[in-house]
């Protein structure tokens, strides 16, 4: 984390990959909404997946744009301002992983990471807020959607492709809060811990959040716990229960 990097000038375009990746979601929306059947599923399995593949790299822009603004500028010579996933620390856990987690366990967590350099930020505050900043997009990416879809003139495959991937942003912000090592939520209070809960941190961190993976998938009960507030935080959100819960049943029709 206390890496240095020579600060030099680096586009701030999106990349390339990242246009890709969008244009697969709008091509996945599109097929969601004029087709029907099979090729309606396949509509919303490239919609969410594609989505969520974005929202991972709007994820961590936010922590970057205000690690920037905090003080760190190296992470624009190092590229995480282009929403370039491949800049961040494995292409595997960045983006692949974490496709894999939603698409064969319903679960959205988190892979990729920036690295900060933590002591060119200004204050203990401004290490948290940088943490907080990755959840929060996940959360306003969900109510922007949820508004969306909300305007009640979308086509029925697009609208429950829309609301279950306004559900996932909802559950990766429930998730990503948790006080788990590796997590943003543990990262917003580490800076308050003392030096030997650090230490120890540092040691489980890598393997932390894949455990938190099993657990859910393997502890009877708590998964429907994880959904439970995932639900719930969405209604609250104004978002439609019913038309995520279809949406997620398609997009994982395997099962």
């Amino acid at each position: 984390m206390g890496d240095t990097v020579p600060v030099r000038a680096t586009s701030l375009a999106p990349s390339p990959l990242f246009v890709l990746l969008v244009t697969a979601t709008v091509a996945g929306g599109a097929l969601a909404a004029l087709t029907s059947g099979v090729a309606r599923t396949a509509g919303i399995v490239v919609l969410v997946l594609g989505g969520w593949a974005v929202s991972l790299c709007l994820h961590e822009f936010g922590h970057a744009l205000v690690a920037y603004r905090g003080g760190d500028h190296s992470v624009r010579a190092k590229g995480y301002l282009t929403l370039d996933i491949r800049r961040y620390t494995d292409p595997v856990m960045s983006l692949l992983l974490p496709l894999l987690l939603l698409a064969f366990g319903g679960i959205p967590l988190p892979g990729g990471a920036v690295w900060i350099n933590h002591h060119a930020l200004r204050s203990r505050a401004t290490i948290s807020a940088v943490s907080l900043a990755g959840p929060l997009t996940n959360l306003a990416l969900g109510v922007v959607l949820i508004a969306v879809v909300g305007t009640g003139m979308l086509p029925g495959g697009l609208g429950v492709g829309l609301s279950c991937l306004a559900l996932v942003q909802v559950l990766a912000f429930i998730l990503n809060i948790l006080p788990v090592p590796g997590l943003d939520g543990f990262g917003a209070l580490e800076p308050y811990l003392s030096a030997s809960a650090r230490r120890f941190s540092d040691k489980v961190r890598p393997y932390a959040p894949l455990a938190l993976f099993v657990l859910i998938i393997g502890v009877p009960g708590l998964a429907t716990v994880l959904f439970s507030g995932g639900f719930a935080l969405f209604d609250v959100l104004g978002g439609d229960p019913r038309a995520a819960a279809i949406g997620f049943a398609e997009f994982m029709f395997w099962r």
